[in-house]
């Protein structure tokens, strides 16, 4: 599930209205809407506002290493 996917999802399972969150928020109902739309894409400022909003936090993993000490 990408980024995208995921916020879409916590706004659909979210007990509060698009209002509440925008409110909450600062992004505007319209922006939202056009979130919701499956073709419709997002900027990382907003992303990262929802994310953070919905409880979400980004971290970075290490890469494994493989056998022979070569990264993957």
């Amino acid at each position: 599930m990408n980024i995208l996917e995921t916020i879409r999802r916590e706004i659909d399972r979210s007990s509060m209205s698009r209002a509440q969150i925008s409110r909450e928020t600062g992004i505007t109902e319209g922006q939202l809407h056009r979130i919701m739309k499956k073709n419709q894409s997002l900027y990382c400022e907003t992303a990262d506002r929802l994310l953070h909003y919905f409880g979400y936090k980004i971290i970075k993993r290490q890469r494994r290493v493989k056998k022979g000490g070569k990264r993957k």
